[in-house]
């Protein structure tokens, strides 16, 4: 089945590394580490490895076939061994016995998806830390620019552009943190024969399946974990964390991007963003494709999570449930950060309209500023009662918070009229903003450079 909107759900990247000819390949990836392993602890001739590995080219197999086989199979390895060993046979009727030798169903399909996911992980790590550069860059630019903060959808404090484009950059370095630790106890090697104890190898099963991890570069596990897991439920929760901070992001864009915010904007290109019947609209398609993987993700990552209660120490169902869901988590995720790369790297940034929203409260986002420092002579309560009269009075005739403050006698008899209009300066009231900013952008150098 073709998929029309792969483009916007996934990535070039992703759709090669979970393509049918992908996943085969890496299945026989293992198969012909498993030969490795067995022939270098004599289990088997070194006579069957070239033959065996001559096969393991996933471009020779049916992979409709394949499929079609799987049906009845119950999964892709039955028939996938089928074939393999028919094909060394051509070759060499004496290497098609050790075909699979030792192994099972399972060590196939759960060592090809850690190897898939492996190369998944490297994109993905790739594309976060394209990301979170260019978060950086917004960040360090617009340091002091400032804006509204807003609180439950409402004007509440000035804050900078910069504070927000380094709260988003924080979080992603949290999730490349989460990546680095989960990717140690992820890519492992699987390999246990049919019930985890590799006693078909007899007294050679512990030498042969380090062999077998060394060939694919996967450190080996203390124990086969063939109803354990949380190692691809850890996969499925890091990757769901990770889309639900991009998933925010692009809710922060896409509300400064309404018309009558109008702070910020997708980048601009022939066909991007246009309406089929409105000439003059231009839409947050990119965030919109992410918050549509925000919306996706949660609900795939419940099935992993479902599917963790394995039966005994072989799945009946609950493993199979993970096939098809690590696959697509993996290419929303990375979806995601597409989107959102392009997005945040040409995102325009307007400045002016920053400042002119945050005078159409007249004033009175810096209510608390001047209930501070009138706090100092009349005690706190009284300075918030003085100060949330005169809010009343500006709201109910429509004039500036200031001029109403200028004209009470108990307010100019404490402030004088340039103490009270520095105090109204949006800058002189972000705080420790810039700080933030500053360690943010240290820790990402640190990062980087680490």
């Amino acid at each position: 089945m073709q998929v029309l909107t792969s483009a916007i759900f996934s990535s070039e990247g992703m759709q090669r590394v979970f393509s049918a000819g992908s996943a085969v390949q890496r299945m026989l990836d293992f198969e012909a580490a498993l030969t490795r392993g067995l022939a270098c602890e004599e289990v088997i001739p070194t006579s069957a490895v070239a033959p065996l590995l001559a096969c393991c080219d996933a471009s020779a197999y049916d992979l409709t076939a394949l499929a079609l086989a799987a049906r009845d199979a119950g999964n892709l390895a039955i028939p996938l061994v089928k074939q393999l060993t028919a094909r060394v046979a051509e070759r060499d009727a004496d290497a098609a016995r050790y075909v699979h030798w030792g192994s099972t169903s399972q060590d196939v399909i759960d060592t090809g998806m850690v190897l898939q996911l492996r190369d998944a992980l490297d994109l993905i790590t790739v594309e976060l830390a394209e990301l979170a550069d260019v978060l950086a860059g917004l960040a360090h630019r617009h340091r002091t620019t400032p804006m509204m903060g807003r609180t439950w959808m409402q004007h509440a404090l000035p804050i900078t552009f910069g504070l927000k484009a380094a709260g988003w950059l924080d979080a992603l370095m949290r999730h490349q943190q989460r990546l680095a630790e989960m990717r140690a106890r992820l890519c492992v090697l699987q390999f246990g024969g049919a019930t985890g104890t590799l006693a078909s190898l007899g007294d050679r099963g512990l030498a042969v399946a380090h062999a077998v991890a060394a060939a694919l570069d996967l450190p080996l596990p203390h124990l086969p974990w063939h109803a354990h897991r949380d190692r691809f439920a850890e996969f499925a929760t890091t990757l769901g964390l990770l889309t639900g901070t991009l998933g925010k992001i692009a809710r922060d864009i896409a509300l400064q991007n309404q018309t009558e915010v109008a702070e910020l904007s997708e980048p601009v290109a022939v066909g991007r963003g246009g309406s089929s019947t409105m000439p003059h609209k231009r839409n947050p398609v990119g965030c919109a494709a992410v918050l549509a993987v925000a919306v996706r993700v949660p609900a795939l990552v419940s099935t992993l999570l479902s599917a963790m209660p394995n039966e005994h120490e072989r799945a009946l169902g609950g493993w199979q449930a993970e096939w098809d869901t690590l696959p697509e988590i993996a290419s929303l995720c990375a979806a995601a950060l597409t989107q959102l790369r392009d997005v945040a790297e040409g995102l325009r940034v307007d400045t002016v309209r920053m400042r002119k929203n945050m005078e159409l409260t007249q004033g009175l986002v810096m209510a608390e500023p001047v209930s501070l420092a009138l706090a100092a002579e009349f005690g706190r309560a009284r300075a918030h009662e003085i100060v949330e009269s005169a809010c009343h009075t500006a709201i109910d005739s429509g004039q500036h918070l200031q001029q109403v403050l200028q004209m009470d006698a108990r307010v100019a008899s404490v402030l004088g009229p340039e103490r009270l209009a520095a105090l109204f300066d949006p800058l002189s009231y972000t705080g420790e903003a810039t700080a933030f900013v500053d360690r943010v952008l240290a820790a990402h150098r640190q990062r980087k450079a680490g």
